[in-house]
């Protein structure tokens, strides 16, 4: 049966380096993000500050694109430089001093959250760690953490150590229920995953460009469900978030409605337009189908990877799983180097295991090649 998604594979260049199993780290380039940087850098030179008007509407249609691949309304997707301002925003938000000074969170969270997350203590927060088994949380012991002091629970949906797929709706009910909010770290599944941020109901939600969203670095994501953003006042702030950024008018703030407030100063134009040649993409292909071809390839190298006595990093069903394979053995380390120096592009993380992310434009012949070479690597080959 033919792929059909491998259509779209001459539209990165960087595979014709050989097989790339990075998406979870940096997804490769589209071909038309130099063309995307160039009119950036003619509108630039041909009209100055006047070139702000159209900068503005790109900004606007960038957003509207992450809020059609997140399952978000209109509005409710705010644009940034990364998640550790944006999340740092969010935190800003909150009042330690009161009765609300608990922050729930776990032991597998991406560095950037876990260091925002544990400086909250700082302030007075009491973070509790809800640890994982097998780089794996178990959603029960994350819901019972939940109580009437908790403020937040900020969790990941796909964990970055071992693409563990966290069941998010439990969560959500619970800390409904005592009246917490819920951020969640999409990082690791948008683009990946199905993700629709108005059906679990999160209140926020981070994310960025770097990964499966295929937008290269520079732009970061904020989701606010409608009605929460009105309840929260970001200390972190900058111009932009004004109602009336062109206005000038001094402090206080006058808060722009909906997730507009989180942004802060200047927006990276250039890296914005960038990344929405990516969300294009995506918004073609469909999540969906990049989902049930994601599930066939990661269980495809699972299978190939157990049959070698490897150890498998998280769950070893895939429908609990993000886009990634994180296998662990003897020598993980070096082999994960090695395959490196053979073309076939893939990472290794300390206490996880050799990581590789198939896309949509992997074929099945380069995920059966990819468990041969390691199999041959570790035999001495």
């Amino acid at each position: 049966m033919a792929d059909e998604l491998l259509a779209w594979r001459d539209r990165f260049p960087t595979l014709a380096r050989g097989p790339y199993f990075a998406a979870h780290t940096l997804g490769p380039m589209p071909d038309s993000a130099p063309a995307a940087l160039a009119r950036f850098a003619e509108e630039w030179a041909e009209q100055g500050v006047v070139a702000w008007y159209g900068w503005m509407e790109q900004l606007q249609a960038v957003a509207a694109l992450l809020e059609g691949l997140l399952g978000a309304p209109a509005g409710t997707v705010a644009l940034g430089p990364n998640v550790s301002v944006l999340a740092g925003q969010v935190l800003s938000c909150l009042d330690w001093d009161g009765p609300r000074d608990r922050l729930v969170t776990t032991d597998l969270e991406f560095t950037t959250c876990d260091y925002l997350y544990r400086a909250q203590e700082t302030l007075g927060a009491k973070v509790e760690l809800v640890p994982s088994h097998n780089l794996t949380v178990d959603e029960q012991r994350l819901v019972e953490a939940v109580d009437e002091r908790t403020a937040l629970v900020a969790v990941t949906h796909v964990a970055f150590r071992s693409s563990a797929l966290l069941d998010v709706v439990p969560v959500v009910e619970r800390a409904h229920q005592v009246g917490a909010l819920v951020l969640l770290d999409t990082y690791q599944s948008a683009g990946t995953v199905p993700v629709d941020l108005d059906a679990l109901g999160v209140d926020l939600a981070v994310g960025g460009s770097v990964k499966w969203l295929l937008g290269g670095p520079g732009t970061g994501y904020l989701y606010a469900r409608p009605g929460v953003a009105e309840r929260l006042s970001p200390r972190l702030v900058g111009w932009f978030g004004h109602d009336a950024p062109f206005t000038f008018e001094p402090a206080p703030i006058r808060f722009a409605a909906g997730a507009a407030r989180f942004a802060t100063g200047t927006p990276n134009v250039p890296a914005h337009v960038m990344a929405a040649e990516g969300y294009r993409i995506l918004a073609e292909v469909g999540v969906e189908a990049i989902r049930a071809k994601s599930l066939r390839q990661t269980a495809r190298l699972l299978d190939g990877f157990l049959a070698q006595g490897a150890v498998v990093r998280g769950p070893a069903d895939v429908h609990r799983r993000g886009g990634s394979v994180v296998v662990d053995f003897e020598g993980a380390a070096r082999a994960t180097e090695e395959l490196v120096e053979r073309g076939y592009t893939c990472d290794y993380r300390p206490g996880a295991g050799l990581r590789l992310g198939p896309h949509f434009y992997t074929s099945d012949e380069e995920i059966d090649a990819a468990v041969a070479e390691v199999a041959s690597i570790r035999s001495g080959g």
